[in-house]
């Protein structure tokens, strides 16, 4: 009798300590942009249970016992969206052999500290496309999952699926075959091993897959315009992740790459800075999305220059950055499918909404550029739960006292952040 007295004991007091079921919140917002349409309402209040939106109205009375969040002198819009992001990982410098030198651990304590200003700076969400230290992404992303570290949702690469030497290694530092094996693990020659590589990495925690169809203007011994992984090996990625149900982004600046990863199947372009006209048209008629990162060059250059980045990425970068951005408003101009994609890592994180003005400057509307880092940025990665003011996803919002359809540039200076309904700053 006393085992069962004491089991009924514990069984209570449990429930007395048990913490009870998180409050609703009730968020009045001033004026709501949300994501996935034109139109800018007024009088909506947002009501959040359980981290996700169940209800958007006009104000009334607030739920029983929710927290009241009143931002009716704010511009209420979703969380923002980076579609290509590297926080598990150093950043841009003038040392090449910075990550070779940082350990695994160390590169995830920085990818932490990336992913708190990734967050402050209004991007609740972002896909990580991939790091030189192999699935420090992937524990990252769980870390933050967990509750351990404050950041984006994040989805993640793993690591990048590359030909030896190409764009996606740490070239110009020892030899490629001496680099650390978790540095080497998406390396592949062959269509088989390519298949082999991407089957290891979603097996081991990635969300979708990333390619380097070209090379690169931040890797040495590589040229943007010359295509990599040939359309056989492309074709091989797709087809292993395609039937697991993972998409597949391909890093591709010259034009001819960019057409392999096209015909291959790939879901998404990186970059596309040399597209040529059959190329953007390929886009448009496949459905192609492209992440392009314009505001990147400025910062290159001047940055770069000033701190004595190798002069083969400084002429890369002036060879590729003005052709990027006329692909760009070609690209708009034919209403090809963008999402919003900077490449945050190369400048520092949390800068991230630099970006917009340039969208702006280069063909979209302040509307479309918001989009494109809210419901069409959903959209590109195949999620439903994030990117909108609506019922079914995410809490994620943020709030900017001034109007940004007016001004772009105020969504660099975000006022308040919002994470599963829980307020971040």
């Amino acid at each position: 009798m006393r085992h069962f007295q004491r089991i009924a004991l514990i069984a209570a007091l449990a429930a007395v300590s048990a913490p009870a079921s998180a409050a609703s919140v009730y968020v009045k917002a001033g004026r709501l942009i949300d994501g996935l349409t034109d139109t800018v309402r007024t009088g909506q209040c947002i009501t959040i249970a359980d981290e996700h939106i169940v209800a958007v109205a006009p104000c009334g009375k607030a739920p029983d016992g929710a927290q009241i969040v009143d931002w009716s002198a704010y511009t209420v819009l979703p969380g923002l969206i980076d579609l290509h992001t590297h926080l598990a990982d150093l950043g841009q410098s003038a040392d090449l052999a910075a990550p070779m030198k940082a350990s695994p651990a160390e590169t995830a304590l920085v990818g932490a500290r990336n992913a708190r200003v990734t967050l402050d700076a209004g991007f609740t969400s972002v896909r990580d496309v991939g790091t030189y230290r192999g699935l420090t992404d992937v524990a990252l992303r769980n870390a933050i999952d967990r509750g351990d570290v404050p950041g984006p949702r994040m989805w993640v690469a793993g690591a990048y699926i590359t030909i030896p030497g190409g764009g996606g290694e740490l070239n110009g530092v020892v030899p490629n075959d001496q680099l650390p094996p978790d540095m080497r693990l998406g390396v592949a020659a062959t269509p088989e091993e390519a298949a082999a590589k991407t089957a290891f990495l979603l097996d081991h925690g990635a969300d979708f897959i990333k390619t380097i169809a070209t090379g690169a203007v931040l890797a040495i011994g590589t040229e943007p315009g010359a295509p990599e992984l040939t359309e056989d090996q492309l074709r091989a990625v797709v087809t292993v992740a395609h039937a697991r149900g993972k998409r597949v982004t391909a890093h591709a600046h010259g034009a001819e790459g960019i057409k392999n990863a096209i015909r291959a199947g790939v879901d998404s372009i990186e970059h596309a800075s040399l597209a040529d006209e059959e190329a953007l048209q390929m886009a448009k008629a496949h459905g192609t999305w492209l992440a392009m990162d314009i505001y990147n060059g400025d910062y290159i250059n001047d940055i770069g220059t000033k701190e004595g980045w190798p002069e083969e990425y400084l002429r890369k970068n002036r060879e590729t950055t003005d052709t990027q951005r006329a692909a760009f408003r070609r690209a708009v101009e034919l209403g090809i499918k963008i999402g919003f994609a900077t490449d945050a890592g190369v400048y520092p994180h949390g800068l991230n909404a630099r970006q917009f003005a340039y969208m702006v400057r280069y063909g979209m509307t302040p509307m479309q550029a918001i989009q494109a880092a809210t419901g069409r940025a959903s959209e590109e990665m195949g999620r439903s739960d994030v990117g909108a003011v609506a019922p079914g996803r995410y809490g994620d919002l943020i709030a900017v006292k001034a109007d940004p359809l007016t001004d772009i540039r105020v969504l660099e200076r975000i006022d308040h952040v919002m994470k599963g309904g829980t307020i971040i700053r």
